[in-house]
């Protein structure tokens, strides 16, 4: 694996939730930088939009990298990080014995983390940090397509 540090940011949201969703994502590796965002026009949640946008930036990389992945999403780096491993463990059911939400997420996430050493950080949102900000705007950029481009598909 390269010594290389990729650092990623990252956002995802909907408009109502759950309604049409959005996700963001900036990767930086030394000079480079790359901006990433899709969306769902249907109904989806902030949960499952917070979930893609890791997953593809992960998903992105061409090589193994250790990879610094910043999120303000509690959800996603409390998942990836202290519960993911006990809900496979149990058959991903909770602690309470209920079915893992988006674990069809969940299981992609884990498996694109494989590929690099990733470590988790959260951040505050909207608190200034300028590649948050940026995935939040790509977010919304996202979403706003989406919503756009399902106009365009109805008669």
């Amino acid at each position: 694996m390269s010594t290389d540090v990729v650092v990623i940011h990252t956002d995802g949201g909907c408009r109502p939730n759950p309604g049409p969703g959005g996700w963001g994502a900036v990767l930086r590796h030394r000079e480079r930088v790359r901006e990433m965002y899709g969306g769902d026009p249907g109904t989806t949640s902030n949960n499952r939009m917070e979930l893609t946008a890791p997953i593809m930036a992960l998903e992105a990389l061409t090589r193994p990298v250790v990879v610094h992945l910043h999120t303000d999403s509690t959800y996603v780096r409390n998942g990836i990080t202290k519960w993911v491993l006990g809900w496979e463990r149990n058959g991903w059911l909770t602690a309470a014995k209920q079915p893992v939400k988006n674990v069809d997420l969940w299981q992609r996430l884990q498996a694109a983390c494989s590929r690099h050493q990733v470590e988790w950080f959260w951040v505050k949102g909207h608190s200034g940090i300028a590649d948050n900000e940026l995935a939040d705007e790509l977010a919304t950029r996202g979403l706003l397509e989406a919503v756009e481009c399902s106009r365009d598909l109805v008669p």
